[in-house]
């Protein structure tokens, strides 16, 4: 068995390996997944799947996006181990295959909005000590 991947005979979840201590054929497999969520339309239809499986066609028009182009990042987002995908007819139904990618893009998210909170309020504190000054000297 895969040593990433072994299990706690304590628990029912999977031992997860930190990245510190990786070779480095294991961080290019990081990279890689990383590199995958880098293209905002993958994260919009990471998005659209949040509320359930979807084929090409309707991922397409609720991306504003060909058929062809969406096709083709779900090839890689399946490639990867995200998404899932199930023939059925004619038509190929997409699900998401890791809800834990929904945890790291939270996580993201909310780094970004905290780290924009805190330039936010920086840039107000600045231009409430401008203004101030301002308004002595012209006192």
């Amino acid at each position: 068995m895969n040593d990433a991947l072994r299990h706690d005979p304590g628990s029912l979840t999977l031992a997860c390996p930190r990245m510190e201590g990786l070779p480095p054929e294991a961080l290019e497999q990081v990279a890689a997944y990383f590199q995958v969520l880098s293209e905002p339309t993958r994260l919009q239809i990471l998005n659209l799947l949040r509320s359930g499986e979807r084929n090409v066609g309707e991922l397409a028009l609720l991306c504003g996006f060909t058929a062809a182009n969406v096709s083709r990042h779900l090839a890689q987002l399946t490639q990867h181990g995200l998404v899932a995908r199930e023939s059925r007819g004619t038509a190929v139904y997409y699900r998401i295959a890791d809800d834990s990618v929904y945890a790291l893009c939270d996580l993201v998210c909310g780094n970004i909005a905290r780290r924009l909170e805190r330039a936010a309020s920086g840039r107000q504190a600045f231009e409430r000590q401008a203004g101030g000054a301002n308004r002595r000297r012209r006192g």
